[in-house]
């Protein structure tokens, strides 16, 4: 199945940390399945994030707020 970039592009999801030192990792779209972006947010920071043809899945460690299109989500 290929994807359409109208099926991959668009999609933000916004962090809120609740603690400090909430990480924030960026993981790689293909073959092989990889971290490729790391961001540290201390607490009340707020990062927006877009998934693209390159990024397939962000991954959060610590308690953050996330809000995706079907609602939030508590972390941590």
């Amino acid at each position: 199945m290929e994807l359409r970039n109208e099926e991959v592009l668009g999609d933000y999801v916004a962090v809120k940390a609740e603690d400090n030192g909430v990480n924030v990792i960026g993981l790689t779209r293909g073959a092989e399945t990889r971290f490729f972006h790391t961001e540290k947010l201390d607490k009340g920071e707020v990062m927006l994030f877009q998934f693209t043809e390159h990024t397939s899945a962000i991954k959060i460690h610590g308690r953050a707020t996330i809000w995706t299109k079907h609602g939030p989500i508590t972390s941590g």
